[in-house]
């Protein structure tokens, strides 16, 4: 009786995760995923490719000892908020510095000024991201600039900066809502993400192969190459890497419509390198417990992906989740058939 108390409370905290419409994120299958690693035993839990964070914070909440990782900015600070962050949070008087503190900063109102919002939103957000450099507490930032990254998806057609303009206006709420009403609540909703739960946590922010972490589980969802679809996140979120980063160390394409800046290099996301990346990172967590998420229209294939494990692992198992999606949200895509995905989840020991 008590032990199901306990997972009910647990169960409460990951409801309060902050998530978003991130592309791959776990979150509406996270509960599939849970019901196979369950019967595995481990302590520490690895996330190499963490994206929106859903499946280190739900292991967060089932007690494991999490480290992250992502090569993309917004996904390590949200990490850095409420998975290695365990009891601090932004005070009332340090947002009323974010909103109310002047700011000369227009970088944003003149870089990206009539391509995503209005000159009014680019100035508030040229003041909050200048007045988040005042704020030198690591968790305190990494919760400001979370935030305020999130108020821009949620604010943003789709969730996306890959078009300029409004023209997926679909009418929602979030669109409505003005943005520093979206940043607000967003503070509040990470404030309310944070909690401890008795383990040491991490956050990085490194590509996969410069990682050097390991745990009992090593869990890997990389941005697969696909034929059929986009895996470049930096193309899709560039406008929200950059705020995170505040640009720094960015060089932005001035020829692009979209202002975006030149793609990071993933090994994973090509397909003549795919193969040997994975050969590598396997090599690397070999005496790890492995659980790789797979989409099936991913190279390698799912036949390759198993033969490749079974060089690392003497058990290899091959679990279908009872998930099928269409892969990619633009309009000419939904109902074509070439294009729906089944998620798989390979399990090496």
């Amino acid at each position: 009786m008590n032990n199901q108390i306990e997972i009910e409370e647990l169960v409460d905290q990951f409801t309060l995760f902050p998530g978003t419409r991130y592309m791959g994120s776990k979150n509406k299958i996270i509960y599939e995923i849970w019901e196979i690693l369950k019967h595995i035993e481990f302590d520490s839990f690895l996330d190499v490719f963490a994206g929106s964070n859903v499946v280190s914070y739900f292991m967060k909440a089932k007690d494991k000892a999490v480290i992250t990782n992502d090569f993309m900015s917004i996904s390590y600070y949200a990490s850095k908020a409420i998975v290695e962050n365990s009891s601090t949070i932004l005070t009332d008087d340090e947002l009323e510095l974010l909103l109310e503190s002047p700011s000369n900063e227009s970088f944003i109102s003149q870089t990206f000024k009539d391509l995503y919002f209005t000159d009014e939103e680019n100035k508030f957000l040229d003041q909050v991201r200048a007045n988040i450099e005042l704020i030198h507490n690591e968790y305190k930032k990494a919760i400001a600039i979370s935030a305020l990254v999130r108020a821009c998806m949620k604010k943003r057609p789709r969730g996306i900066f890959t078009f300029i303009g409004h023209r997926y206006d679909d009418g929602r709420k979030d669109i409505r809502k003005t943005l520093q009403d979206h940043f607000i609540d967003n503070i509040q909703d990470f404030n309310k993400a944070v909690f401890d739960n008795g383990t040491i946590c991490q956050a990085n922010n490194k590509l996969s192969q410069d990682l050097n972490k390991t745990a009992d589980l090593v869990y890997l969802d990389p941005p697969y190459y696909s034929p059929k679809s986009d895996n470049d996140y930096v193309r899709r979120y560039h406008f929200v890497e950059g705020l995170s980063k505040n640009w720094n160390g960015l060089e932005i394409q001035d020829h692009t419509i979209t202002k975006k800046f030149k793609s990071y290099q993933s090994p994973f996301s090509k397909r003549e390198s795919a193969y040997d990346a994975f050969h590598n990172l396997l090599k690397k967590h070999q005496n790890s417990v492995i659980a790789i998420s797979y989409s099936s229209n991913s190279i390698p294939t799912k036949e390759e992906l198993s033969n490749i494990l079974k060089e690392y692992k003497n058990d290899v198992e091959v679990h279908e989740i009872d998930h099928t999606y269409s892969f990619g949200n633009q309009n000419h895509k939904r109902g074509n058939k070439s294009n729906i995905v089944k998620e798989y989840l390979f399990i090496g020991r």
